[in-house]
């Protein structure tokens, strides 16, 4: 039987993010040579939304990325013959940094893997952090996210939808059962 499920409504989404945020500023012990970056598309959206957050409590503007993994999959021949690139901008050094990397679900931990490829081909951070909105398990590498939104057990015929105002004109998380 096939449905969907709210996850997260707009405001839970709001209040994830909030704590995501204050939760880096503890953990960090401010935001001294903090950046995020957004793995393409909705890591993306999550890490601007962290961003602004950080500025309110803060005031300070930190630096921001945006990561397209594409090239680093390691299914990458398994994709169409042309996979839609969206780009990356990485508009500071990431030496030294405290990088923390945003996406919107953590499942096998294979993205992650490709963005952290990616990141070290750059440079060399202090630290990479993970910052995910739904963790919803099934790992086939050993990843944990440092920051975590909402943790949601799955079943292999289920799938997480994060839709993003800014890509999707809603913001929400579905929980879609699958036949």
């Amino acid at each position: 039987m096939s449905g969907t499920v709210p996850i997260l409504t707009e405001a839970d989404v709001k209040r994830a993010i909030t704590r995501i945020s204050h939760e880096i500023i503890e953990k960090n012990q401010g935001l001294d040579k903090v950046a995020l970056i957004g793995i393409q598309r909705r890591g993306v959206s999550m890490a601007k939304l962290i961003r602004e957050h950080l500025q309110e409590i803060e005031g300070v503007k930190v630096p921001l990325g945006i990561l397209d993994i594409t090239f680093y999959r390691d299914d990458l021949s398994m994709l169409s013959a042309h996979p839609v690139v969206n780009g990356t901008d990485i508009p500071f050094d990431v030496n030294g940094a405290k990088i923390v990397l945003v996406d919107d679900v953590l499942y096998t931990g294979r993205t992650i893997r490709s963005a952290i490829d990616n990141i070290f081909d750059m440079g060399r951070p202090d630290c990479i952090q993970l910052a995910i909105l739904i963790d919803r398990g099934h790992r086939q590498l050993p990843f944990r996210a440092d920051y975590v939104g909402k943790n949601v057990p799955t079943s292999y015929h289920e799938r997480i939808e994060v839709e993003m105002d800014d890509i999707d004109g809603r913001t929400q998380v579905l929980l879609v059962k699958e036949d």
